[in-house]
């Protein structure tokens, strides 16, 4: 009886100050207090505060949580020992480098990706620098278009 009574005082409250800022022209605002505002008195209409209440002050709901939590280790513990597999830690760097054999290293000359056609593409050459004459007449052109 005191929850309902405490839900309803909490949303009039709530709903009051919505009405406040409803009328200092702020709607928004007021929208979003109306929202926060019926939530306890939702609360209490549902059920959802008696059942908290019954299920705070019941020993059978704790028994279930305690359940809950054996379970949530045991889940914890098996997930960590089989991360680990059980091996011991020359056993998985060993597996690790076994893994990696295959990966290209930094100072490799071929990349390890297979069978491949031999020799890979050469890069074409580069393009001769132009001369430096070459460059002025194009520049001179220019001068000369525009007449300076």
């Amino acid at each position: 009886m005191i929850a309902e009574t405490i839900g309803a005082a909490l949303s009039a409250a709530g709903l009051g100050v919505a009405a406040i800022t409803a009328y200092r022209k702020r709607f928004l605002a007021a929208a979003r207090i109306t929202a926060y505002a019926l939530v306890p008195i939702a609360l209490v209409m549902t059920g959802i505060v008696k059942w908290a209440a019954h299920t705070a002050f019941s020993p059978v709901a704790w028994a279930g949580f305690g359940v809950l939590a054996i379970a949530w280790l045991l889940f914890l513990t098996t997930r960590a020992l089989e991360r680990r597999g059980g091996r011991s830690r020359k056993e998985r760097k060993a597996a690790e480098k076994a893994a990696r054999r295959g990966v290209v290293e930094p100072a490799a000359s071929v990349p390890s990706l297979g069978p491949g056609t031999g020799q890979a593409a050469r890069p074409k050459a580069e393009p001769e620098p132009a001369r430096s004459g070459d460059d002025f007449r194009d520049i001179e052109a220019i001068l000369k278009k525009h007449g300076i």
